[in-house]
């Protein structure tokens, strides 16, 4: 478990407050999770973002009359914080029988307290549900390699031993897989993704690689954390001029959590999947 998870609110009874709470927030320091993948703040070797989308957004005009949106949240991959979920997801919940003016009133609390608790600016665009649904689905880029035929036998945790280069070959390629599934660190529930690869270097055998992504199937780790992994040990291996792997978690509580981690600057699309 995380050193400070276990202070926080994540698998524990919790009443739901439903007035504005912003010491709800709950941050966690990322600086434990970067020692154990042999990183600090000022080595990481990649640029990124977490996209939070939330499903359940809902407040007060002055009438008192209840609105609903959808928020995305851009989390900085380099901010001192990640916000614990449940903590996140209890502190929405504060705003549905709080009154705001205007949208814009409301996103401007958002973006500072949601700063303050990941200790970096956090850009918060609340959107109505008819501009989402205009988005669609996303479709994927490059080769699903789920159909592969691979023989698995160990679950428990991830092994980068696994993964293998194709002799003499380099490529620009784009792969993803829906079958990325960990567990919560703290409470075990698991969490199921779609991770998506995008490199140019070393061609990386797909098999051996869809076999690196089932072994996180047993192992506990955070999101974030899961991708910078996965981003490490193909950066590793590669030694490619280019790459940018991310992931799309579905959503728990009205929240998914879609972090991406490159070797350049990120252009995300955060249009969901079809299992978000």
């Amino acid at each position: 478990m995380h050193p400070a998870a276990e202070h926080s609110p994540l698998g524990k009874a919790s009443e739901y407050v439903a007035t504005y709470t912003p010491a709800l927030l709950f941050p966690i320091p990322r600086a434990a999770k970067w020692a154990e993948l042999g990183l600090t703040a000022q080595t990481l070797p990649y640029q990124g973002v977490d996209l939070w989308n939330c499903y359940e957004l809902s407040w007060l005009t002055p009438s008192g009359k209840p609105v609903v949106a959808i928020a995305e949240f851009a989390i900085p991959a380099d901010s001192p914080n990640i916000i614990e979920s449940k903590s996140f997801k209890l502190y929405l919940n504060s705003l549905n029988q709080s009154v705001f003016a205007t949208r814009d009133d409301l996103a401007a609390v958002l973006q500072r307290d949601l700063s303050g608790a990941a200790g970096a600016p956090v850009i918060v665009r609340l959107r109505s549900l008819t501009e989402v649904e205009a988005e669609g689905i996303a479709r994927l880029p490059g080769v699903c390699i789920d159909e592969l035929e691979v023989v698995i036998e160990d679950y428990s945790s991830p092994q980068p031993e696994l993964l293998r280069c194709e002799p003499g070959r380099v490529i620009n390629e784009s792969l993803h897989s829906h079958l990325l599934r960990s567990n919560c660190p703290v409470t075990g529930q698991p969490d199921w993704g779609t991770v998506v690869v995008e490199y140019a270097g070393a061609a990386l055998d797909h098999g051996s690689f869809l076999r690196y992504l089932v072994s996180f199937r047993q192992h506990a780790d955070f999101h974030e954390q899961c991708v910078e992994r996965i981003f490490l040990d193909l950066q590793r291996l590669l030694k490619p001029q280019a790459l940018t792997v991310y992931a799309r978690y579905l959503r728990r509580g009205g929240l998914d959590i879609n972090p991406y981690r490159s070797m350049s600057s990120v252009q995300a699309d955060n249009r969901r999947l079809v299992r978000q």
